[in-house]
């Protein structure tokens, strides 16, 4: 079995099934591990969601925060932009199960034999993986509640800098779950999430930020953490047991696959 794992997708279908065939990817015996963000701003989102769907249990995905925001989209929560080229998916005859496969994704997945943790936006340097697992599950949970839109969807959204605190309760702990885990890039001194500066880290100026990946992890490095979310981050962090995959193929650069058991990163260039 080879586990190929792929940045973000966001709907480019064409460069995925490009990148596949380069590997002769073979779900009979292969699987693909998708750090979330499948769909939005490519052109192609429903067929996307359709074919990682179709996987079954050789797709193992976690969920981004584009994938979160088409639930509150679907849920009429918020309303669609242009830009993310997401009406024929809402508009598909089978989006209720298409959803409902979403909200059965976890915010992190791991390859135990393998050291391997995988997230969209990485883990919160505080956090060990006990606690990851346990505040991902309660997520997971409450995705799967009947009241799902109004209990937490339509709570998940803040632009305010959130610290972690074993204190918080309800909707801010789970909230605090979802921004750490999907939309986490720079951290404050005081380990506040900071959801304003998208930089790559090199042209960041403030003596108060730093990529989460440069505080020391309870979880790495005796795991690898994969992770997405960073575009402006190109595939590269100085360390090895952080693998970002999101080189930015929705905005016209490359779709990347790290071939685990090789070490190995396969790219597809954006097909215009």
């Amino acid at each position: 079995m080879a586990h190929y794992f792929v940045g973000d997708i966001q709907g480019c279908f064409n460069e995925l099934t490009l990148l596949l065939q380069k590997v002769d990817f073979n779900p009979s015996k292969d699987q693909l591990w998708a750090v979330g963000d499948l769909i939005a701003r490519g052109p192609d989102s429903l067929a996307t969601l359709r074919f990682v769907e179709s996987l079954q249990d050789s797709a193992k995905v976690v969920l981004g925060n584009h994938d979160l925001h088409l639930l509150a989209l679907h849920g009429k929560l918020k309303r669609p932009h242009p830009q993310d080229h997401l009406s024929e998916l809402l508009n598909a005859p089978d989006i209720n199960q298409l959803t409902d496969w979403i909200r059965l994704q976890p915010l992190v997945r791991t390859l135990p034999e393998h050291k391997i943790i995988m997230t969209h936006a990485g883990v919160p340097p505080q956090w060990d993986i006990a606690t990851l697992r346990q505040e991902a599950k309660q997520v997971s949970v409450a995705l799967q509640r009947d009241d799902y839109l109004t209990a937490l969807i339509a709570q998940m959204y803040t632009e305010d800098s959130e610290q972690w605190s074993t204190e918080l309760q309800g909707i801010n702990r789970l909230r605090y779950c979802i921004n750490a885990l999907t939309r986490m890039r720079f951290l404050h001194s005081d380990g506040r999430l900071d959801f304003k500066c998208k930089t790559p880290p090199q042209q960041q100026t403030s003596t108060d930020l730093k990529p989460w990946f440069e505080f020391d992890s309870l979880c790495a490095p005796q795991n690898t953490l994969v992770f997405g979310h960073w575009a402006a981050l190109m595939g590269q962090t100085p360390y090895p047991h952080f693998m970002a995959l999101d080189t930015g193929c929705c905005w016209g650069e490359y779709l990347t696959l790290w071939h685990l058991e090789n070490n190995e990163k396969i790219t597809q260039k954006r097909v215009i």
